[in-house]
């Protein structure tokens, strides 16, 4: 008998209709859900088939998840690879550890997601999970509750004998003007992924960054003075914390990304959609990196590759080769360098070392943003 007359057959296989239109190809569901996985699939083969990583057993990789659409979906892809390799005869592979900080401790309007974290336990059993709150900075990073008095200067009245949730939160209300709230917000949650990364001895860290966030983040970095992070903010490769830093969704939009969990009830219980900017919002109101994060999706409608160009062209930069003494920012961990090859001119060189910043720190300072 002649087979059944598909209506759109999907341009791969042909045996089904095709219901996703990626990248001008209709595809069938199985097709879809292949095609963007082999992306991530490429981004980390090299931990699967041990390439430059010792042979001493599984490697842990940590996955820092937000219960946001990308990171959601990174989880998801990676299980799915941890499955294929727990059948006989694959290769080693690796753990996975997932860290969730508590999304109700960076903002007080975050419902608590107690019941998401169990689900998200059982339904991906070969990872672990670890749920941590903000303030526990303060016990991963034990010297940052000395820097952050010192940071915030006149305008934060230091109290060691409240508790860190309560010391965390009087330093964050010093910081006053969007950019800057972003900007040191990022910097404490990418120290306390960082931090924990280490204390359980991981090779590196997945990051759930689509290439439309990644063009964002570049764009945003650039103007906020960051450009020298570029290397490893937004590029895989060694990041300065001896952390291997890996960006899997690189190669996917968002919009992609959005496609693929819809194909999935497990990921659509567990996404927590964001909050859409309102077009109402005074710029003056918005971040840098909101701002870029706008104009990014905007354009990428219009102009895909010009958004992944942006994003190329930022990975293929290499680590600045201005002189540094090896001193660190106090702040954000990372060299300070300067042409001069001297710490950061708008310090004064009577500062402790320890309570030295980067220009970028800098600029976000109470009183300075």
């Amino acid at each position: 008998m002649p087979g059944k007359e598909l209506s759109d057959p999907c341009m791969d296989c042909r045996d089904h209709d095709a219901i996703l239109t990626i990248r001008r190809r209709r595809l069938c569901r199985n097709c879809y859900i292949r095609f963007v996985s082999y992306k991530v699939l490429r981004r980390t083969e090299r931990y699967r088939f041990r390439k430059g990583i010792p042979k001493t057993g599984p490697c842990k990789l940590l996955l820092p998840l937000s219960y946001g659409l990308c990171s959601s979906v990174l989880l998801h892809m990676v299980h799915e690879q941890m499955e294929q390799l727990s059948k006989p005869h694959s290769p080693p592979g690796f753990d996975l550890h997932v860290l969730i900080i508590e999304p109700s401790s960076i903002s007080p309007s975050s419902p608590s997601h107690d019941r998401a974290f169990e689900s998200l336990k059982q339904r991906f059993p070969l990872a672990s999970f670890t749920q941590l709150p903000l303030h526990s900075i303060f016990e991963l990073v034990p010297n940052l509750q000395h820097i952050l008095p010192n940071y915030a200067g006149q305008a934060l009245a230091d109290d060691t004998s409240r508790s860190p949730k309560e010391r965390l939160d009087a330093f964050r209300a010093t910081i006053t003007s969007a950019t800057s709230i972003a900007d040191v917000d990022f910097i404490l949650l990418n120290r306390l992924v960082i931090a924990f990364a280490k204390s359980i001895d991981c090779l590196g860290i997945l990051w759930g960054d689509s290439d439309d966030r990644l063009a964002a983040k570049t764009l945003a970095n650039v103007a906020t003075g960051r450009g020298s992070s570029l290397t490893w903010q937004v590029s895989d490769g060694m990041s300065p914390f001896e952390l291997e830093f890996s960006f899997p969704l690189r190669d996917l939009f968002t919009a992609e990304l959005q496609n693929y969990a819809i194909l999935f009830s497990e990921l659509t219980d567990i996404i927590v959609p964001d909050t859409p900017l309102s077009e109402n919002v005074l710029t003056k109101n918005l971040s840098i990196d909101q701002l870029m994060m706008r104009y990014v999706s905007s354009q990428g409608e219009k102009y895909p590759g010009v958004m992944s160009n942006v994003t190329r062209t930022a990975n293929k930069l290499q680590a600045s080769r201005m002189s540094t003494d090896g001193s660190k920012c106090a702040l954000c961990a990372t060299f300070i360098c300067n042409s001069e090859g001297v710490l950061n001119p708008t310090r004064s060189t009577n500062d402790s070392p320890s309570h030295q910043f980067c220009y970028a720190c800098d600029r976000s300072r109470p009183g300075l943003s």
